[in-house]
């Protein structure tokens, strides 16, 4: 794993402190309001939330698995991408994870799950033969396998309305973006 990059390392700074303003810092301000897209039509819809949504996070929990996912994940694809494409790729992909979570499949949309779903699916197709481990799984995965397999999950719980409480289309969204973002760039690589 490369040492952390620059952006990585900003992108998980400003996830935490908004995190802290939101839920303990300021809570009395209801500041999490900003940091959620609801979808168009609603009262609380404001154009700007699609912005503030990648940055907000509704639990403890959420932050840190999304951010363990930009330490571990981000760092392999900003030093190939280099700084403005990888952060470029990242809000890409965060914003068409909420626009498809909030609008196609109406509903609340709060963190930085699609713009992380970005990350892996551009690791996947450029590093698709690197090995991954995932607890309690005793071996290893292909990168490109792994992150399809979870993908086809994101598909069929959102399909399938599964009441998980996550924004699996956020994830799809995300998803795809990276992808086409590395197929435009040219980066998709199958061979090493």
């Amino acid at each position: 794993m490369p040492p952390i990059t620059d952006v990585v390392k900003n992108l998980i700074i400003i996830n935490v402190l908004v995190f802290l303003a939101t839920d303990v810092l300021l809570t009395q301000f209801n500041l999490k309001e900003y940091f959620t897209l609801y979808p168009f039509g609603y009262e609380l819809h404001q154009p700007y939330q699609l912005a503030t949504s990648i940055f907000g996070h509704s639990t403890f929990t959420h932050l840190l698995f999304n951010m363990l996912g930009l330490y571990f994940f981000g760092p392999l694809v900003e030093s190939t991408l280099g700084p403005k494409r990888f952060l470029f790729l990242y809000l890409s992909a965060g914003l068409a994870g909420s626009l498809l979570a909030a609008y196609l499949i109406p509903g609340r949309v709060i963190g930085a799950s699609g713009a992380i779903n970005g990350v892996l699916v551009a690791m996947a197709l450029m590093y698709p033969n690197v090995k991954m481990m995932v607890f309690p799984i005793p071996f290893e995965v292909r990168a490109i396998v792994l992150i399809g397999l979870y993908l086809v999950y994101d598909f069929i719980a959102g399909v399938g309305s599964m009441n998980t409480g996550v924004a699996h289309f956020a994830h799809l969204g995300g998803g795809i973006m990276g992808g086409i973002l590395i197929y435009k760039w040219g980066l998709i690589n199958f061979r090493s």
